[in-house]
């Protein structure tokens, strides 16, 4: 099978498969292929496949394939290593008794089962596997990771460092992420647009700096001032909030409120009318109207 053996010649060594090469050697055994079509020189292992199949899966009835192997070690314990073997005549967990001595130590660490695949992530900050996607960090948007499919995790590197780790969907067109991942662009957005919005309250006055101190000093939120002083500028004009803003630090008012204020009072403001000069008389508003006409009324004796 393929992911044993990938190439058979006659004459030659088996071209083995590099990942089933590097799971021998990580858990310390030797691969001997056998002759292609040759089952026989395989019998034992096939008879202990076959009494595997026999003895332990006909008839299982199982909920979870994480049963199986709780499952298997029962069977081990009650049934297989306690009967007498047909061919050595003795029971397999006294023979193991024997033969552990002699074997080498299994690799302390399991080995790494994961698929592997190198992909860029999308300006999201994703990447995909079998028809979902993944999330990354926000600032590895467009950047190429590593991504390692386990059955039950996808673990994501990015320069040989774990950036993102997973639970493992098997639905299709989901949409999975990390509450953290977003965090560092909501930050950076945020954070461009309190620049933008000092800019703007700073060029409304060569004296804005100093009402910004005072803003700052007295003030818990500092920002909500500013936007509001910079929406004032658009409805009243800079120069009467550049004026407004002099007076404030005049009277150690250092809020949006007092701006407001200022600035709506000072629109209210109406020039006091000056004197009326009369010169002619009909300046004067003397109006003469003529005494109505009766005669269309006369000889009407009764109305209606």
């Amino acid at each position: 099978m393929k992911s044993a053996v990938l190439a058979r010649v006659v004459g030659e060594a088996p071209l083995f498969n590099p990942r089933y090469v590097d799971f021998a050697r990580h858990w310390g055994f030797e691969i001997s292929a056998c002759n292609v079509g040759q089952g026989h020189e395989k019998g034992r292992v096939e008879n202990g496949v076959g009494y595997v199949k026999k003895n332990f899966l006909n008839g299982l009835e199982l909920l979870d394939f994480s049963a199986v192997n709780p499952a298997a070690e029962l069977w081990l314990a009650s049934i297989a290593n306690v009967r007498i073997h047909g061919e050595t005549h003795q029971r397999p967990v006294d023979l193991f008794k024997d033969e552990q001595a002699k074997l080498q130590s299994l690799n302390p660490m399991p080995y790494d089962i994961a698929r592997i695949q190198s992909q860029r992530a999308s300006k999201q900050f994703r990447v995909a596997l079998e028809g979902n996607h993944y999330s990354v960090p926000a600032e590895l948007a467009s950047q190429r990771v590593t991504l390692k499919a386990y059955p039950d995790r996808v673990c994501i590197y990015h320069q040989n460092k774990l950036v993102a780790r997973h639970v493992r969907s098997y639905d299709r067109r989901q949409d999975i992420e990390d509450p953290e991942h977003p965090k560092e662009l909501l930050a950076q957005r945020r954070n461009a647009r309190e620049q933008r919005l000092l800019v703007q309250f700073l060029s409304l006055s060569r004296h804005a700096s100093a009402y910004l101190e005072g803003i700052e000093q007295r003030r818990v939120n500092s920002r909500h001032h500013l936007r509001k002083i910079v929406a004032l500028s658009e409805i009243y004009g800079a120069d009467a909030v550049d004026r407004a803003i002099q007076d404030g630090i005049a009277f150690a008012a250092y809020s949006s409120e007092y701006v407001a204020n200022i600035l709506e009072m000072r629109a209210r403001e109406i020039p006091a009318a000056g004197a009326l000069h009369l010169t002619r008389r009909q300046d004067l508003l003397e109006i003469e109207i003529a005494a109505p006409d009766l005669s269309l009324y006369e000889g009407h004796g009764h109305a209606h």
